[in-house]
């Protein structure tokens, strides 16, 4: 029994040990694994940053575009080349484009802080500018940062679309980039916004804003004195003359946003401040003139069509501001050829946008524009929505500016020939949208765009080198574009 016992009493032991010596050889325990948790605080999509509380919602688009008829991805047929209507004109365009947008937000004891950042990633087609040899410009890889600002106890701060503009921007029931008629940001503009919430939707905003930051930045402000009969053509009546920064723009809103639908005023005051008469200090300047725009937007949602058909309208008035009608994807100045019957080689359009025109020894003569932009979505089904829209707008000169600008008329035109830079310019359009699943869309949109403009008879035109136009007799005559844009787009 002794031995027994003993056995059994040393196998314990050698057990022991090796238990020991293997219990010494583990790592150290790790620490709990921090898993991602869902935040339930500001709707779907956001999740807590592990080990904060602060939450965090990744999105964005990606999208495919063919454009038929088009200058760039959805714009009429203006400029070089899809203006020029020739060989160098592309008949399609087409567009890649994915947007990434990063939204955080923390609770305080002031309330929320919300940081949100949208960046677009683009490839477009390519244009051809001149003939023999001919160059590409234009298109190809881009990359845009739309929004990037910190709101913070009712103040936002930095790159956002304008408080100014409606919800649906340019864009009343889908539509191209030129639809004039209101203002349009939808590319982002730096600012410093305060906005106060007095509950049941109702809301006021204030705003200091950088127009410079815009897309394309402002309008023109024509020196005329420095323009030629080249730049005429088209559509440049001078050197775009601005001076440095002095005032940021200064917008006030209020807004009324229920279930029933939406109103807003907006209001803006708009700086014009030049550079010299000529090219140095002794020479001169105008005075300091202020430009301004008001702008109403009314949106009925649930009318009795059908489920969640919506009507979009505004109206826009601007004076030294054009920019808040003829909007920042809208071009400042084009040309557009096609056509003649008079006997002429070609016929032509061309206008100029300006906030203000001056000439050497003269003071700003500001121009003066009103607009109207509207549109209709129905909902046949779940999946599938068609919607009408329009905007028409007009853009006059004072008498001074347009005596100035006649000025440089006069080297190119002929007998019977008569000068006035004023245009109006409409735009209509459909568009049937299908979605098959939830977040993929497809879009067929067409669009008829025309240019109304008021000068008449025949030019010497010394001919556009970039757009392969010869020095020739051209008959000055309103111009058109059909456009149609085919989308592929899976929201994410």
């Amino acid at each position: 029994m002794k031995l027994v016992k003993s056995l059994l009493l040393g196998s314990a032991a050698g057990l022991i040990a090796v238990s020991g010596a293997q219990a010494a050889d583990l790592p150290v325990k790790a620490k709990a694994v921090e898993y991602v948790k869902i935040c339930s605080l500001y709707g779907a999509g956001f999740y807590y940053m592990p080990g904060t509380d602060t939450c965090i919602k990744f999105g964005g688009y990606l999208r495919a575009d063919a454009v038929l008829g088009g200058a760039g991805d959805y714009n009429f047929q203006q400029g070089a080349n899809a203006g020029s209507n020739n060989r160098l004109t592309n008949y399609y365009m087409s567009r890649a484009r994915f947007d990434f947008n990063v939204d955080t937000r923390t609770a305080t004891e002031y309330g929320v802080v919300r940081t949100y950042a949208d960046m677009v990633f683009t490839w477009d087609s390519q244009s051809v500018t001149g003939s023999n040899p001919s160059t590409f410009s234009t298109g190809s890889a881009a990359l845009g940062l739309y929004h990037a600002f910190i709101q913070f106890a009712g103040f936002t701060f930095g790159r956002t679309v304008s408080i100014f503009d409606a919800p649906w921007q340019s864009y009343p029931a889908g539509g191209p980039d030129t639809i004039p008629g209101g203002s349009n940001h939808t590319n982002g503009v730096n600012q410093v916004a305060y906005t106060a919430d007095f509950g049941q939707g109702i809301t006021a905003s204030f705003a200091l804003q950088d127009e410079t930051t815009a897309n394309n930045g402002q309008s023109n402000l024509w020196n005329v004195s420095s323009g030629t009969s080249a730049q005429f053509v088209t559509g440049v009546y001078g050197a775009n003359a601005w001076g440095g920064t002095r005032s940021p723009d200064i917008i006030g809103q209020v807004r009324v946003d229920q279930a029933w639908g939406l109103a807003q005023i907006s209001v803006v005051a708009h700086e014009l401040h030049t550079a010299y008469y000529g090219t140095t200090e002794p020479t001169g300047h105008p005075e300091d003139k202020w430009g301004w725009a008001v702008q109403g937007a009314l949106s009925i949602k649930n009318i009795p069509t059908g489920a969640g058909d919506n009507i979009n309208l505004q109206a826009v008035y601007t004076d030294g501001a054009t920019r808040y009608n003829f909007q920042s994807l809208f071009p400042q100045s084009f040309f557009m050829f096609s056509g003649s019957s008079a006997g002429a080689y070609q016929s032509t359009g061309f206008a100029g946008l300006s906030d203000g025109v001056f000439g050497a020894g003269t003071g700003i003569d500001t121009v003066k524009t009103w607009g109207l932009r509207g549109g209709y979505t129905h909902n046949w089904s779940p999946n599938w929505a068609s919607a009408v829209y329009g905007g028409y707008a007009q853009l006059k000169y004072g008498n001074a500016g347009k005596a100035l600008i006649c000025g440089n008329f006069a080297a190119i035109a002929l007998a019977g020939a008569t000068c006035n830079p004023d245009f109006n310019f409409a735009v209509v359009g459909v568009n049937t949208v299908w979605t098959p699943v939830k977040n993929l869309a497809f879009t067929a949109d067409l669009s008829w765009s025309h240019l109304d403009q008021k000068y008449s008879g025949t030019i010497a035109s010394p001919g556009i080198a970039t757009a392969a136009k010869p020095a020739a007799v051209y008959e000055l005559k309103d111009q058109n574009s059909v456009t149609m844009l085919l989308r592929a787009q899976r929201n994410f």
